[in-house]
């Protein structure tokens, strides 16, 4: 109205019913106003007011956040009184005033919502685990942990030192019938032998995890997958693991997580033998690299990556079935887990091989199949390709061992 036809400030003043001093305010900061209300602004919004202590509103908001989302009642005067404690600056939402009006209405704070309904391990074990089975069939029930295995020392290509070790992340369901291709995390962030190699194709995954293995941020980037991969699909499955640092609670469209608490966490199936017969698998594909037939020396770290997805397939589903219920992880405890056909197959793959005639020499079939696994990791198109490769190398030493 200023940049029209002549009027003065006492006459918008009056006409929009504020001061003229206002007024003149509004006039003096247009620019800063216009490009705030474009930078964050709201239509709707008449005023910009901002607290004295940014910190102190931030945590504020943390905490509503916080009770919100463990659906707990928060009403202005405990707003008020909240932002007016002056002891606890930053407040946390696990504890302090959150914890005690949780406690209140009979609930946890959000921190702790993965496992709200379990303080204690029995009650955990005789009310909650059931209540949570019975909702899920054995294949939409799934259990995820960390694992460690050593790398052959001197292993070159990547980047690791002597000694070192993968953290190895491992997810399955209750009937056996799926498991998640592995998720590895090593020291390196671009380990030489990975180069060239299509890894959005590989039947496993490498990240760099530092020192400390699985972090956070590496965990929930898994968990986005794991429920991306899951709404294309349109399932919606239960995900139980232990609480950890590194294991943080997101809400999920189709995966529902679950922790364990502490006092049960060894009793997750991993840990009743599922980790261990991996290792067992690997130490034994391991135990067979014949340096002299392939013409190479120490297994890289891509060869190992391979080595443990192949392991990881020597899981028998039976085994894991066996440890859910173990662990009591199975709505019906005679559930019997999704047969698999690997061992036919390795037999029947081992026959074929057999009946060939021995012209070409080990020497030139290791080098083959080396040359052909090169080929699929640049140019697979599918994980699955894999599998069927894994069966052929197996077949090929089952006939080399006679």
């Amino acid at each position: 109205m200023l940049e029209g036809p002549k009027v003065s400030q006492s006459e918008l003043a009056k006409r929009f019913g504020v001061s003229q001093p206002q007024i003149c305010r509004i006039i003096k900061n247009k620019e800063r106003i216009l490009s705030e209300w474009h930078r964050n602004g709201d239509p709707e919004r008449k005023r910009k007011r901002e607290g004295k202590d940014a910190a102190l509103e931030a945590a504020l908001l943390r905490w509503v956040e916080g009770a919100h989302a463990a659906e707990l009642p928060v009403g202005r005067p405990l707003l008020q009184l909240r932002a007016r404690h002056p002891a606890r600056p930053e407040p946390e939402p696990s504890g302090g005033w959150l914890a005690r009006l949780g406690a209140r209405h009979g609930k946890k704070p959000p921190a702790e919502k993965g496992d709200a309904e379990q303080p204690t391990a029995e009650h955990w074990a005789g009310t909650v685990l059931p209540g949570l089975l019975r909702s899920y069939a054995p294949a939409e029930i799934f259990a995820c942990g960390e694992t460690a295995v050593p790398l052959p020392a001197g292993t070159p290509g990547n980047g690791e030192s002597p000694g070192e070790r993968l953290t190895l992340l491992l997810c399955a369901n209750a009937s056996g019938s799926e498991k998640l291709p592995l998720r590895a995390l090593g020291d390196s962030p671009r380990p030489r032998c990975l180069r060239g190699v299509n890894l959005e194709q590989m039947p496993w995954s490498y990240r760099a995890g530092g020192p400390a293995g699985l972090s956070a941020p590496l965990f929930a980037e898994w968990l986005r997958e794991f429920n991306e991969g899951m709404r294309r699909r349109g399932k919606s499955v239960l995900l139980l693991l232990a609480k950890h640092e590194a294991h943080p609670y997101l809400q999920l469209s189709n995966v529902r997580m679950v922790f364990i608490p502490p006092a049960a966490a060894l009793a997750q199936p991993l840990d009743r033998g599922i980790a261990g017969d991996l290792k067992g698998h690997y130490r034994r594909r391991l135990l067979r690299w014949l340096p002299a037939e392939r013409g190479a020396g120490q297994p890289s770290l891509l060869d190992v990556l391979h080595m443990l997805a192949q392991a990881w397939g020597d899981v028998h589903p039976g085994l894991i079935a066996g440890c859910f219920r173990a662990a009591g992880f199975t709505p019906d405890a005679g559930t019997e887990a999704a047969d698999g056909d690997e061992g036919t197959a390795e037999g029947e793959d081992a026959g074929e091989l057999a009946a060939v005639p021995p012209c070409p020499s080990e020497r030139e079939v290791w080098r083959s199949l080396a040359t052909l696994r090169r080929y699929l990791e640049c140019q697979a198109t599918s994980p699955d390709l894999f599998q069927a490769f894994y069966e052929l190398e197996d077949a090929v030493h089952m006939v080399s061992a006679g």
